[in-house]
């Protein structure tokens, strides 16, 4: 079965903490703070593998966790950093978040590796605490949490030519007889439910790629029959060979065949909608008369387009078609594929995110910045508090609080901890 979306989610590992200890040695009589920094947590890594060719893998798997970093230990002992994860994808696969919707990697290239998580940095232990007036800190910096995400794979077949039409209009006939594709191939409708892919080679020694991609009906911009599966396949190829059958048995004429799919590529994306076409009248051996392949003359003139007429059962006109689309291949470049602004996630840009709310006479300080400062506070330490205060400071906590109307002896929590301010 060829699965080309997946949902799954992806966490970072987090970071180690940092170890509160003091050196204790025979002989010495105060040792100093020697606590170990935290390791850092495993990176997430998308790899494209080229043994893999659809995203049913992540049907039975759809949660990818990389190591969590250990603390740290005495006697300034790191703690190991946690293994990266590289998760393996195909070529021309899509990685989308899913609250934004905005791209993360496209993974379009053989053997690319992208960097789509970064693991939380170690804590820090309490021997970078020690100053000339608090020699003896009874605290030290949790791990940063990694990254928790759910992400979208979009798989998009990397082709340089789709085939459009309806169904049974001969994509896969032609396919069969241009390339050593085996196809599935029969008289009723949607024949093709896996996107095929074949090699061109032209007698000059040029090569490109056809995708016979699921045929469409009308309606398949809002999902309907194959729908968006179909579209989104269309979209990485360079030129579209657009089928129509005018054959006595043709189930539309060649006006509706055209144009009611072309109107749902326009729906679907105004890019696609604009894309070169080349207009092929398939099954020329089963007309009596000319008068369909006439009409769809007209509306080769009408758009400007350039037209064939084709049998792939008996040859007309196939090895005529492949050397002009050869040569149109060579006029088109390969453009980037993804329009959407690449975000990259990353820890960095929330070290100082914080939000205060007031509810019921109470204030409530949250967010990363808070997780983090509570994470490295000892309440019972008067050093430690001392640091706390100070940090409330140069956090912006201390002035938001001001700003919002904190007077002495107001309640403030900070995650879970309570504390009454004192100007």
């Amino acid at each position: 079965m060829f699965t080309d979306y997946a949902k799954i989610t992806i966490k970072s590992g987090n970071g180690g903490n940092g170890a509160i200890t003091f050196r204790r040695e025979k002989y010495v009589a105060a040792g100093g703070p020697d606590g170990g920094d935290g390791g850092k947590g495993g990176d997430i890594y998308f790899i494209v593998d080229k043994d893999m060719n659809t995203l049913v893998d992540f049907r039975y798997k759809r949660k990818f966790n990389a190591q969590n970093g250990q603390d740290g230990e005495g006697s300034h002992r790191y703690g190991k950093s946690g293994e990266d994860l590289y998760v393996k994808v195909p070529q021309g696969t899509i990685v989308k978040d899913v609250e934004t919707g905005r791209v993360v990697a496209d993974l379009s290239k053989l053997g690319q590796v992208e960097l789509i998580a970064p693991g939380g940095i170690g804590g820090k232990g309490n021997a970078h605490f020690a100053t000339s007036t608090r020699q003896a800190p009874r605290f030290a910096q949790d791990g940063e949490k990694g990254i928790e995400k759910e992400v979208i794979l979009e798989l998009k077949l990397l082709a340089d030519v789709g085939l459009l039409g309806f169904p049974n209009v001969g994509k896969s006939t032609f396919l069969s007889v241009v390339t050593s594709a085996t196809p599935k191939i029969a008289n009723y409708n949607f024949t093709t439910i896996n996107p095929n892919l074949g090699v061109v080679k032209t007698e000059y020694g040029d090569s490109f790629v056809i995708a016979d991609i699921p045929g469409i009906i009308e309606g398949a911009s809002e999902g309907v029959g194959l729908g968006l599966q179909f579209l989104r396949h269309v979209e990485r190829t360079r030129l579209l060979l657009h089928f129509v059958d005018v054959s006595d048995t043709a189930e539309k004429s060649p006006e509706e065949s055209y144009y009611i799919i072309n109107k749902e590529l326009q729906k679907y994306s105004e890019k696609l909608a604009v894309k070169k076409q080349i207009i092929v009248a398939t099954k020329s051996d089963l007309a009596q008369d000319n008068t369909n392949y006439e009409e769809l003359e007209k509306i080769a003139k009408k758009e400007n387009s350039k037209l064939f007429k084709i049998s792939s059962a008996t040859g007309e006109g196939v090895k005529e078609l492949i050397q002009y689309v050869s040569q149109e291949l060579k006029n088109l470049p390969k453009e980037e594929l993804v329009q959407e602004e690449k975000i990259v996630y990353t820890l960095k840009e929330r070290k100082d995110e914080f939000d205060i709310t007031k509810e019921k006479g109470e204030y409530l300080v949250t967010g990363p910045a808070a997780e983090r400062l509570m994470g490295r506070v000892n309440i019972q330490d008067r050093e430690s508090m001392h640091y706390f205060h100070k940090q409330l400071i140069e956090l912006g906590i201390d002035s938001k609080l001001k700003e919002m109307g904190v007077k002495q002896g107001d309640r403030v929590r900070i995650l879970d901890w309570y504390f009454d301010w004192e100007t």
